[in-house]
């Protein structure tokens, strides 16, 4: 399927990821290894181009959330990568996954055996992981479940586990004394369980979790959003590069005469004399609805003067109106004057200045969100 890109065009800078991987990978303690996060099609921006320049960054384990996209990151990458299923696996697809090499994360006592009986060659299963919470309340096996698993050593042999993993809930607010508490709690269920495997390899630090310091880096790490351009240490400066930018196309530019409501439900108006714009980009494309209103964009209007490179452009950032519709919204452009007005070639919704995260606030949401939203009718470029 190919994109017109004049409906709107994402590009996506692969060396920006590729610098921001290597950000993340200095940060560890020598010896931690650096992992990545490559689900939901890598966070929205494509794992065929995501993934290859990850591994040429020297990244050898990666993390996904489904069978199918675990099958499809194996016909992309080179017999050493490691890829590990955060999800597991259900009943009945066992050899689905053995096929691919995958190493499905396991949560319960009776996922385990089902892994042994239906991989076990020489009583011993294909490798696997077991992820136990350490105090999200979200995937992961409980500690009672766990305290009896122990009791089992002839089971947790049988299941040739190589990672042990837990996910921190609050990583992103460093303050905060539940990393601690997690990091306790991880640290305890680990030494345990090496008792009986003692080879085994542990990861708890997802993007923020790297930087709330060495403790919590353990063998591998596991960033996702950062490698995208998020910021994992909120309310700080990014550390991380921008590597999307959301460029749509200018349909309409008019002046309003009188005051005028703008847009479905008229929960905005226009002053007399208003200038506004209208964009090629809504609701199906990514753009949130909750950012009505609220949301911003750069106006990016090219000049006649131009220099070796090309034409200069130049940046002014507007105000969003009136609610996101389906396939269009509205900026206010009055801080335009007439010249620049006459330039206006597209807004810009995402850049190095307009970040994921800027969007997600206006949103009510996230930056995560704000990536795996965004639609498939925008043309594409990797640069």
């Amino acid at each position: 399927m190919t994109f017109d890109a004049s409906e709107g065009l994402l590009t996506i800078d692969l060396d920006a990821l590729a610098e921001n991987y290597r950000t993340l990978r200095d940060r560890l303690h020598p010896g931690g290894r650096c992992g990545a996060v490559v689900k939901a099609n890598a966070y929205g921006l494509g794992v065929e181009q995501v993934a290859p320049v990850l591994y040429r960054e020297g990244c050898r384990h990666f993390f996904v959330a489904t069978l199918a996209e675990g099958a499809q990151l194996r016909s992309l990458l080179p017999a050493d990568a490691r890829i590990t299923l955060l999800t597991g696996v259900r009943p009945g697809h066992e050899k689905a996954c053995t096929e691919s090499a995958l190493e499905p994360v396991l949560v319960t006592t009776a996922q385990i055996q089902a892994w042994v009986e239906a991989t076990a060659t020489g009583g011993v299963a294909a490798p696997c992981a077991l992820k136990v919470d350490s105090g999200m309340t979200r995937l992961g096996m409980g500690a009672q479940e766990f305290a009896q698993l122990l009791r089992q050593p002839q089971l947790l042999r049988a299941a040739n586990l190589r990672l042990f993993l837990s996910h921190l809930a609050c990583a992103d607010e460093p303050q905060r004394p539940q990393n601690r508490q997690q990091l306790r709690n991880f640290s305890d269920a680990l030494a345990r369980v090496r008792e009986v495997c003692p080879q085994l390899e542990a990861s708890l630090a997802n993007s923020s979790g790297i930087y709330l310091g060495d403790d919590f880096h353990f063998d591998v790490a596991r960033p996702g959003c950062a490698l995208y351009g998020v910021n994992p240490t909120p309310g700080q400066s990014n550390p991380m590069r921008a590597v999307v930018n959301l460029r749509v196309p200018v349909l309409q530019v008019r002046q309003v005469e009188r005051e005028s409501a703008v847009g479905y439900g008229a929960t905005q108006h226009a002053a007399a004399g208003s200038w506004l714009a209208v964009v090629r980009g809504g609701y199906a494309d990514g753009l949130l609805r909750t950012q009505s209103g609220r949301g911003r964009g750069a106006a990016v209007i090219g000049r006649a003067v131009e220099d070796a490179a090309g034409t200069i452009e130049e940046r002014i950032v507007v105000p969003m109106i009136g609610r996101v519709s389906m396939d269009t919204c509205v900026f206010d452009i009055s801080a335009l004057d007439q010249a620049q007005r006459e330039k206006l070639r597209a807004i810009e919704l995402l850049n190095d200045d307009l970040t994921v995260d800027d969007m997600g606030a206006a949103a009510g949401s996230i930056g995560y969100e704000i990536l795996t939203s965004l639609g498939r009718r925008y043309g594409r470029r990797y640069l």
